[in-house]
């Protein structure tokens, strides 16, 4: 016999047969019989209640960067939709596998305007705005067909984020319906032979290539490092593709790395990337170059003409070209002690952006190379993106090209739900913390070890920098009144440590980690102290050394 089931179980069972242990999120009205569902699951599927529905959706974020499997959240419809859009926008930006469970008003008053509880004129428009695939439930008989299409949109082609809403009257809603399965993901598509042919064309001309790859080139490490050392090419990141190559092997660069070899590059692979480095942030560049990419996504290849555009995944389509390559191509030269060079002259170029260098060395010096590291917009985490070596993909967290300001310490505390045997520092503004500092509450709640270090220069230090240098000095709106982080968090039970040098943080992090506990470390910066990170991140107009010209 068939059993009855309301709407609410069968999205809880699908979570469950879809791997999803952890569901963060706030309950409330629209949406009692959905949690009256996780009741019962509770020991397959475990409930994080955080403080604010933004931090929420930002904790599912973190626990699907850092881990590659969906990160799910639910709020209640309206305001609680509208409170978690920053974390579905950054996402969307990310490319990341999260999945919002939502409410919505009762089913027969939808788009009437009546002014029922949470209503929106058009929610489920406004979640496929945000979103790369949104749909409703309006009966129980919808629910494993919904659910099932979220998980295939989840899990194939472009990831990125979906969300499922369903009326309050229709969460506790009965019918029969039988087991829901575990959703596969599509088989990505296989690249078109004449495409890999005009790649590997290219490819055997170009004497000076260099790889670009982006958080689509994720699982792909193997074969781009062999790619790198056939073409005897740099493999650079900015944020995503962190790691794909370790920073520790002469082939893997960091954005400010990259830029010493872009000027003489006349040929670019882009790997599961948007390219963002040479098209927006270095602007100017050779005079003339060709492009290979490969991406899962075909609209993108509209977006940067190429001269080769290779429509699959990243590991895919880097190992069918690495395949044809090996035929054609003769061993070149090793370029390892130029690449060596060229990242040594950086690294001693960037020590003069003081004092956030010394202070990401004593975090690195820490941190295993295995542990996470999660920056915020903010002026540590600025020059964390070229400062701070990583040597695994996922292990270096951040917004995407949303640049949120607030995401990072809600993130972290998803990034360690998903890995919990992994220490995971958050770095921050004062700022910025502030956007989420109540999820202070939710990490002593759960036992969510992460170590928040706030540098606390007390205002907004980028704003304070370009009112200074590019309106005149006419300060509005940078400076702030912070209460003091150590009292703070020690009201909140959380074990605080005040850091004034890159030494008693390094002593400080050491401690926080190995007490196995949420904890804090308030490191105060003198305002306007900070030298700029920008010359190494958007080098148009300042020098090849960073300094301006």
């Amino acid at each position: 016999m068939v059993p009855l089931v309301t709407t609410g179980q069968v999205i809880a069972d699908s979570l469950i047969s879809n791997g999803v242990d952890t569901l963060f999120g706030i309950p409330g009205a629209h949406t009692y019989d959905f949690f009256d569902a996780l009741y019962d699951k509770r020991d397959k599927l475990h409930l994080i209640n955080t403080r604010h529905e933004q931090g929420a959706g930002y904790m599912a974020y973190g626990y699907a960067r850092s881990s590659g499997r969906v990160g799910a959240y639910s709020v209640v419809p309206g305001p609680g939709v509208l409170n978690s859009g920053a974390a579905l926008a950054t996402a969307y930006g990310a490319n990341e596998p999260v999945l919002c469970i939502t409410g919505e008003i009762f089913s027969h008053e939808i788009g009437r305007g009546h002014g029922i509880l949470h209503e929106l004129p058009d929610q489920l428009g406004t979640l496929k705005l945000l979103t790369k695939w949104a749909a409703r439930i309006s009966d129980p008989q919808e629910a494993p067909a919904v659910m099932t299409e979220a998980f295939r949109q989840l899990r194939s082609g472009r990831i990125g984020p979906v969300a499922v809403e369903t009326p309050w009257d229709i969460f506790g809603r009965t019918a029969e319906l039988g087991p829901v399965a575990h959703v596969e993901p599509m088989a990505p598509p296989e690249p078109d032979p004449e495409s890999i042919a005009r790649a590997v064309g290219l490819l055997k001309k170009a004497r000076n290539p260099m790889i670009m790859v982006g958080s689509g080139a994720r699982e792909a490490g193997e074969e781009i490092l062999e790619l790198a050392k056939i073409l005897q090419a740099p493999v650079v990141a900015h944020r995503g593709g962190r790691g794909v190559i370790s920073e520790h092997l002469p082939y893997g660069f960091s954005c400010a790395a990259g830029y010493r070899h872009w000027l003489s590059t006349d040929l670019l692979i882009g790997i599961g990337t948007r390219m963002e480095l040479a098209y927006i942030r270095w602007q100017s560049g050779p005079e003339s170059f060709k492009v290979v990419r490969i991406d899962i996504d075909p609209n993108e290849m509209a977006r940067r003409q190429s001269d080769a555009a290779i429509v699959t995944d990243a590991k895919l389509g880097a190992r069918l070209l690495l395949n044809a390559l090996r035929k054609v191509i003769q061993t070149r030269a090793s370029r390892e002690d130029e690449f060596k060079a060229t990242k040594a002259k950086l690294w001693r170029d960037i020590q003069t952006v003081q004092p956030q260098m010394d202070y990401l060395s004593a975090i690195r010096q820490v941190l295993p190379r295995d542990g996470f590291f999660v920056e915020e917009i903010a002026q540590i985490g600025f020059a964390a993106r070229y400062g701070f070596p990583v040597y695994e993909p996922r292990t270096y967290v951040n917004a995407g090209y949303q640049d949120c300001l607030g995401f990072g310490y809600n993130t972290a505390l998803g990034v360690k739900i998903a890995n919990p045997e992994k220490p995971v520092v958050s770095v921050s503004g004062d700022g910025g913390f502030m956007f989420g500092v109540q999820e202070l509450a939710t990490a002593v709640h759960h036992k969510i070890n992460v170590v928040a270090v706030v540098f606390n220069n007390r205002g907004f230090g980028n704003v304070l920098r370009d009112q200074e240098t590019r309106f005149h000095g006419r300060l509005i709106g940078q400076d702030l009144t912070n209460p003091s982080f150590v009292k703070l968090a020690e009201s909140f039970g959380v074990a605080a440590y005040l850091a004034k040098t890159p030494e008693m943080l390094r002593k400080a992090l050491e401690q926080a980690i190995a007490e196995d506990a949420p904890s804090l470390i308030e490191v105060p910066i003198e305002p306007g102290s900070e030298s700029s990170p920008w010359p190494f991140l958007m080098p148009e107009g300042h020098s090849i050394d960073g300094l301006d010209s």
